[in-house]
């Protein structure tokens, strides 16, 4: 018998049977898409180089479509604490690592299905839209399909299954699902709003690069990439370095404790 094999039937088993699931997952996708859209369909390049990074502009909707999978990602494993479930999963299944690492696991498979399909769309949206919105060759925009326009999406996809990760990790530790929420979430969207009031720019840049949003969507820049925080790749690793600590701080204490 495999025992991680196990846990990861029994964890897909759940995730897809539970209603809320499907829904989460079309809502990822809808305002992943539908955010993105509006934002190519209104925001205009009018002159030279506008300053504006038609990826960011084509893949805003990530920014919304986190919040859902962060709660996705906090039902999978807070529904068995509220409910009392947890404690019959670790009867059958005694190794709660094996237990955690399925949950992670079935997780980050869902949202980054989710999460190709929402970012495809939207990219798609983005390179039929923006065109008409001023992003020509005429404007310093001569091909909007690059390398960096890959890595940009391919990236949101992994940004969304890190957050995923990082949810997965906060509600193992808190083990109550509106805690965790509120933890994920604060993380998300307060860090960067609390980093706009260091006025020592050192300090504010270096809260940037902290923060799990802000340095994760670095990895949508494909303009001026010398000028932000960090460079896309470095920005994802800190949002990787978040996630992967809790979700380990998570494990560590799930051994120690009763279920």
């Amino acid at each position: 018998m495999n025992p991680f094999r196990d846990a990861l039937h029994a964890e897909w088993t759940k995730l897809r049977t539970v209603a809320g699931t499907a829904w989460l997952l079309a809502t990822t996708f809808l305002l992943t898409v539908g955010l993105s859209a509006v934002s190519a369909a209104t925001v205009t390049c009018d002159g030279t180089r506008c300053g504006e990074d038609p990826a960011k502009v084509g893949l805003l909707g990530v920014m919304a479509g986190q919040a859902v999978v962060a709660v996705l990602a906090v039902l999978a494993v807070g529904e068995e604490y509220g409910t009392g479930m947890i404690r019959v999963t670790f009867a059958a299944m005694p190794r709660r690592e094996v237990v955690l690492a399925a949950k992670a696991t079935v997780v980050a498979a869902v949202t980054a299905a989710a999460g190709v399909l929402a970012v495809l769309a939207s990219a798609l949206v983005a390179l039929a839209l923006l065109p008409g919105h001023g992003f020509t060759p005429a404007n310093g925009y001569a091909d909007l399909a690059t390398a960096a326009t890959l890595r940009a999406a391919a990236g949101s996809v992994l940004y969304l299954v890190l957050i995923a990760l990082l949810g997965v990790g906060v509600t193992t530790l808190l083990r109550d699902s509106a805690a965790a929420v509120g933890a994920v979430l604060g993380l998300l969207y307060l860090f960067p709003v609390l980093a706009q009031v260091i006025s020592n720019p050192d300090w504010h840049r270096h809260a940037l690069q902290l923060a799990p949003m802000q340095a994760g969507l670095d990895v949508q820049a494909t303009i001026d990439v010398a000028g932000q925080p960090l460079s896309p790749w470095q920005g994802l690793g800190v949002l990787a370095l978040w996630a992967f600590g809790v979700l380990g701080l998570g494990g560590l204490t799930l051994r120690m404790r009763d279920a």
